[in-house]
């Protein structure tokens, strides 16, 4: 019984250690964030998208900040910082994903949105944390997509900006 709880408190040691060395801060919400990393702007994602949902660039935008400021202890600036994000939202389509049996209409339909991010980090001397990606996200739905558009709008934002997060932070 001694030995099963020495090993535990080694192994818990062991993980405390790793996380705490090397320059860099580790978290379990999914971020490994430069210890020097102060401050992050987030700039608004204009949607140039041939299909538009008037407040997308919006709740984006804000869902980026939120997803940062919940998962990070940097601070958000309106100028400089050490990080920043741009970008534009350059796709927002409703397609079929299935037909219906004997019937040219569609028993299920999917909402795509696509983004394009900048992502640069002023304080890596080489740019190699730097990345200029598009991310795209969907999700089905049966139905009249007004009904539902508010809604699965909020989901897929919730799943770009995770995306986002995770390619700066954890280079995902």
């Amino acid at each position: 019984m001694r030995r099963t709880a020495a090993v535990f408190s080694l192994m818990i040691l062991m993980l405390v250690t790793a996380f705490s060395g090397c320059g860099v801060r580790y978290s379990f919400s999914g971020g490994s964030i430069p210890e020097n990393m102060k401050t992050v702007n987030v700039q608004f994602f204009e949607n140039i998208a041939p299909m538009v949902y008037p407040t997308l660039s919006q709740n984006f935008t804000e869902g980026l900040k939120e997803r940062i400021r919940s998962q990070s202890r940097l601070s958000q600036v309106n100028g400089d910082a050490d990080a920043m994000f741009e970008g534009v939202i350059t796709g927002y389509d409703i397609s079929p994903a299935a037909v219906e049996a004997n019937s040219d209409r569609a028993a299920l339909n999917r909402l795509t949105i696509t983004i394009k991010v900048k992502y640069t980090n002023r304080l890596d001397q080489t740019g190699e944390s730097n990345f200029e990606q598009s991310f795209t996200q969907f999700r089905e739905f049966s139905g009249q997509v007004q009904a539902q558009e508010e809604t699965l709008n909020t989901e897929i934002i919730r799943l770009l900006t995770e995306d986002v997060y995770n390619r700066a932070f954890a280079n995902w």
